[in-house]
C-alpha cells in the first residue's frame, strides 16, 4: 500500500503544512498540489465542493507526491466511508463535541474489528494498492475537529478514544463558542488553543490547526502543533488580488 507521507513525517518529528481546497475546481486543486504543500485537504463542509467534484479533485491531487485529505461535511458515516473509498488518506470531521461522537467518527474510518467501515474501496484500491484492506487502518489518519467550548470541556474523554489519530482545531468556531468574534486575538482563545495542544501531547494524539497565513502557521509549529493549514485557496486568491491591486493603484 502507498505510504501516508503525513504519518511518515510525524514519525520523523516533522510538521506538516497543509493546503485547503475549497473551490470546486480541479485546476485550483492542481495549483495547490504543485505549490509545495505536504498535504491538501478538499473541503466539503464550508467549501463549494460536492462529492463528485471531490473525487475529481482527489484524482488531481493524487497525481503529485502529496497526501490527499478530505474534510467531510458532518459526522455522518456514509460520507466518511465514501470519501475514504474515493482515496482520501486523511479525514477531518467537524464539530466533535464528546466521546460518543468521536467514537462514531473513528469507527467509520476503521474496518472490523477496529471499527465498522464497510468494504468497497473503489478508487482507493487503485490509488493505494491491491493490499488496501491489509494496511488501510494503519495508514489512514482521522482528525476530530475541536471547535466548541463543549468539546474543550470534554477533551480528555475525546482524546481517550483509542482509534483517534489527531485533532484539528477550528479557531473561528472556537472563538465564537467562547463568546468572541473570529479572527481576532483574544487571550482566552489563545489559552484554549494552548490547552488543546497540551492535552493532545498528554494523550499522544497529534494536533492540527487552521491558520490565516504562513506566519501564524509558523507560530503554531513553534508552539508544538504537528500540522497547520495556511488559509484556503479562495482566501489566498482574494488576499493576493487585494495586495496587487493596491500596489497597482498606489
Amino acid at each position: 500500500m502507498r505510504e501516508n507521507a503525513v504519518k511518515t513525517a510525524w514519525d520523523n518529528n516533522n510538521f506538516i503544512v497543509n493546503g485547503w481546497a475549497s473551490m470546486a475546481n480541479t485546476f485550483s486543486a492542481e495549483v495547490l498540489a504543485t505549490s509545495g504543500y505536504d498535504s491538501v485537504t478538499v473541503d466539503m463542509q464550508h467549501g463549494l465542493v460536492d462529492f463528485q467534484k471531490s473525487v475529481e479533485m482527489l484524482q488531481t491531487i493524487s497525481a503529485y507526491n502529496i497526501t490527499p485529505m478530505v474534510r467531510v461535511p458532518w459526522n455522518e458515516p456514509s460520507i466518511i466511508m465514501r470519501s475514504l473509498d474515493a482515496g482520501a488518506y486523511g479525514i477531518i470531521c467537524p464539530m466533535i463535541n464528546n466521546k460518543d461522537e468521536c467514537y462514531k467518527f473513528v469507527s467509520a474510518c476503521r474496518y472490523h474489528p477496529r471499527g465498522n467501515r464497510s468494504f468497497g474501496p473503489a478508487r482507493a484500491r487503485i490509488y493505494a494498492g491491491a493490499d488496501y484492506l491489509d494496511h488501510a487502518d494503519d495508514t489512514i489518519i482521522n482528525f476530530a475537529m475541536i471547535e466548541t467550548k463543549e468539546a474543550v470541556n470534554n477533551l480528555d474523554s475525546i482524546l481517550s478514544v483509542e482509534e483517534l489519530d489527531a485533532v484539528y482545531v477550528g479557531p473561528s468556531d472556537l472563538a465564537i463558542s467562547l463568546g468572541y468574534k473570529p479572527m481576532q486575538e483574544e487571550k482566552e482563545v489563545e489559552d484554549t488553543i494552548k490547552f488543546i495542544l497540551d492535552s493532545c501531547k498528554k494523550h499522544n494524539v497529534k494536533a492540527g490547526i487552521h491558520c490565516p497565513n504562513g506566519q501564524v502557521s509558523k507560530n503554531r509549529f513553534e508552539m508544538g502543533y504537528n500540522l497547520a493549514t495556511i488559509a484556503a485557496d479562495f482566501a489566498l486568491l482574494a488576499s493576493a488580488s487585494v495586495s496587487e491591486i493596491k500596489i497597482a493603484k498606489s
